[in-house]
């Protein structure tokens, strides 16, 4: 893989900005958060349930991020909260928005113990154009720069 790469993500608690912030050094990457134009509620049990239907209901909120020059990026790694066993609505967004035909697509999520379920094959499907790597997947906020450097390493980026 060549050095030409994007980080796209979103974080509802901070825990994905993390973990793509630690992408960002390790690998001198250009870092875009992903902002919904309605921001999600801070409450846990509330965005539980909002996700839910939203999941549910295939709804892609409108994203107030616009990704410039796209063209530019050969690797594009898409970070997510596990938000039921799935991505968040906002990278669903992104992924329907964007075509990343050609590119080399890494997944990446945070999660509260449910590893990265269908992250991957959720990532396959939205991109069918695309190399899509095998997903990473941290637990929390847990990340160490040693797991994310390890991981780019064994796919070949580092």
């Amino acid at each position: 893989m060549n050095k030409n790469i994007l980080i796209v993500y979103y974080s509802h608690s901070a825990n994905t900005g993390k973990l793509a912030k630690l992408i960002e050094q390790e690998t001198g990457g250009t870092l875009c958060e992903l902002l919904p134009e309605k921001v999600y509620p801070g409450d846990y049990n509330t965005v539980v349930e909002q996700a839910k239907k939203e999941i549910q209901g295939g709804f892609r909120p409108v994203l107030k991020t616009q990704v410039k020059d796209l063209a530019a990026y050969d690797t594009v790694f898409v970070g997510t909260p596990n938000w039921w066993s799935t991505i968040a609505p906002p990278v669903a967004t992104f992924l329907e928005n964007y075509d990343l035909s050609g590119k080399t697509v890494v997944p990446f999520c945070t999660h509260g113990g449910g590893g990265s379920v269908h992250i991957e094959a959720t990532v396959k499907k939205l991109c069918p154009d695309s190399t899509v790597l095998a997903a990473f997947s941290v637990y929390g906020g847990t990340v160490k720069s040693s797991q994310v450097e390890s991981w780019l390493k064994k796919m070949g980026v580092k």
